[in-house]
């Protein structure tokens, strides 16, 4: 694959922010004014408070997609138990989609929840991130509807998870 996976740096931090905002509020899935908006520009404070991973052209290291990940039970899992981890903030270039991006981005929060000894993984995606829904399936995760939440009315929320 030719796509480098690693923690953000300060450098990227920049290029995150745009490339989160182009997926979520580009694709019409987040609206440009609302408070979410401003969390996908914040990719500092994402990198602060929980570990935001970049997919990297090893070429030129330019920045391809993002995700936040979180453990569970931390101000950034949503849905997560304190025994999973959590996707947050998937995101990938245009420019860069059918690259695998968003695949290996996923495939490493995966490892990470390994890593941490988290017993599987639990997150939130809306209902018309189909493409998104494909990796998730392909990669093994379930949809598990008990768990389906809505942040606010009007916003309903599917759960997708993993068990190791």
């Amino acid at each position: 694959m030719d796509i480098v996976i690693r923690p953000a740096r300060e450098e990227d931090l920049e290029a995150a922010g745009r490339i989160s905002v182009e997926a979520f509020v580009g694709e019409g899935f987040t609206a440009p004014d609302s408070p979410y908006a401003g969390l996908l520009r914040d990719t500092a404070r994402r990198a602060r408070e929980a570990e935001l991973l970049v997919a990297a052209d090893p070429a030129d290291g330019r920045v391809l997609g993002c995700v936040t990940f979180a453990a569970g039970g931390t101000e950034w899992a949503d849905i997560a138990t304190p025994e999973e981890g959590e996707i947050r903030m998937l995101a990938t270039a245009t420019a860069a989609r059918g690259r695998g991006v968003g695949e290996a981005l996923v495939r490493a929060c995966v490892a990470r929840s390994r890593e941490l000894g988290l017993a599987g993984m639990a997150f939130s995606t809306r209902p018309d991130m189909t493409t998104a829904h494909r990796i998730y399936e392909r990669l093994g995760f379930r949809r598990t509807p008990g768990r389906d939440w809505a942040p606010r009315p009007g916003m309903d929320l599917l759960v997708y998870t993993m068990a190791f």
